[in-house]
Order: C-alpha cells, then sequence, then structure tokens
C-alpha cells in the first residue's frame, strides 16, 4: 500500500451541498491509491460519446503541498472496456 509521509497534511474541503460525500480513502487494504467519487446526482449520471472528453467535478477543494502532485487514474477494468482516460494536478506553490 502506498503510504502518505509521516508529518505530511493533505486537506480536503468539501463544496457546499456536498457534506453526505465520502471523504476519498483507501477503499482495501492492497489499495494503491484512494477511491474518488464524482460529484453527480444518481439521476445525471456524466455520459461520454467515444472518444469525448470532460472534467467531473469531484465535490472537494484539495491543499496539494509543493513538491506533491495527485493523479487521478480510472479503475483498470473500467479503462479497460471503456477506453476511460486519467488526468492529474499539483501544488501550485502559491
Amino acid at each position: 500500500m502506498s503510504a502518505i509521509p509521516a508529518g505530511l497534511a493533505i486537506r480536503f474541503k468539501r463544496w457546499e451541498g456536498n457534506f453526505d460525500l465520502p471523504v476519498p480513502a483507501y477503499a482495501t487494504a492492497g489499495a494503491a491509491g484512494f477511491d474518488l467519487r464524482a460529484s453527480v446526482p444518481e439521476d445525471e449520471p456524466i455520459v461520454l460519446k467515444p472518444g469525448a472528453r470532460c472534467m467531473a467535478p469531484t465535490g472537494f477543494s484539495v491543499a496539494i503541498p509543493d513538491g506533491y502532485e495527485m493523479q487521478v487514474r480510472p479503475r483498470s477494468g473500467l479503462a479497460l472496456k471503456n477506453g476511460v482516460g486519467e488526468g492529474g494536478f499539483g501544488s501550485t506553490g502559491v
């Protein structure tokens, strides 16, 4: 399992209206990363056509320490079956 270095703080802030959204966390003991869910209503799913792209809202703001990054990756089975890609973001140095 990937470990967050001791003393490193990654702060998540829920956006208004997303107070019931689960905080990103390891789903299983052997997980390599946190599970992150899109913040979309169940009755309004995001549907992509082949080759299309979108930015899915997470319902969170994240404070990433300088020198670190976060990566958003699809689950391997989902990516293989549906051609789902990935994205990422890092600290801004602000």
